[in-house]
């Protein structure tokens, strides 16, 4: 599986080359700034990316940015974001976009290796990988919502592991219930949402992630 790595602190950057090719990831190219993800992005056409959000020259949203620039030429492209905080304004932009793999990360999880692992190859099939408390804080920033606010506590937690990018089969090991049961869920917190449910993991993800940052 074929990475385009961006990433400016060098060790880190190095580590996590390291850690990718042993888990045999082929790592096309590793670049510390906005301008040459662009290029690598559209020259390589990588099976994932794996971007910080942060990079030069403007340490702002220089890796977001060249990410939607990269997808204008190569829509669809699966990309997963790197963040030291969560910042909500850069999780909406990546997630405004349905098509392809999507993953939002903070670097703290990248320790754990076998999440971080689990994460790049969800992102890469064309699924979503979201860290837990960046959907945490869209769910509390999203509470005044009146549709949330008919959500039982229950389905709150359906609604927030699905959003990690979890199948029925894992929610329902997580609360140790059925299947049956998470999908019952499922149907009753989209029915109140007023969103159809989708056999689509991924789009049903992001058509609720859609719905709580409109």
């Amino acid at each position: 599986m074929r990475v385009v790595l961006a990433e400016d602190l060098a060790l880190l950057r190095d580590g996590l080359i390291r850690l990718l090719e042993a888990y045999d990831f082929e790592v096309v190219a590793a670049v510390d700034n906005g301008p040459a993800l662009v290029h690598a992005l559209i020259t390589h056409r990588p099976d994932v990316a794996v971007v910080d959000v942060r990079l030069p020259p403007t340490q702002t949203d220089e890796g977001l940015r060249a990410v939607i620039e990269a997808r204008n030429e190569v829509p669809g492209l699966p990309v997963l974001v790197l963040s030291q905080h969560v910042e909500q304004l850069y999780a909406r932009e990546l997630l405004s976009d349905r098509n392809g793999g999507v993953g939002y990360l903070l670097k703290s999880r990248v320790s754990d290796i076998g999440q971080f692992i689990d994460a790049v190859r969800r992102v890469a099939a064309g699924g979503t990988a979201l860290d837990p408390e960046v959907v945490s804080q869209l769910l509390a920033r999203n509470t005044h919502h009146e549709p949330l606010r008919d959500l039982t506590a229950r389905e709150r937690e359906v609604l927030a592991l699905m959003a990690e990018g979890r199948s029925n089969a894992a929610i329902a090991a997580k609360m140790f219930v059925t299947e049956k049961a998470v999908g019952k869920h499922i149907t009753n917190l989209l029915g109140k949402l007023g969103l159809p449910p989708s056999d689509d993991d991924n789009r049903r993800v992001l058509a609720v992630l859609a719905y709580l940052n409109a």
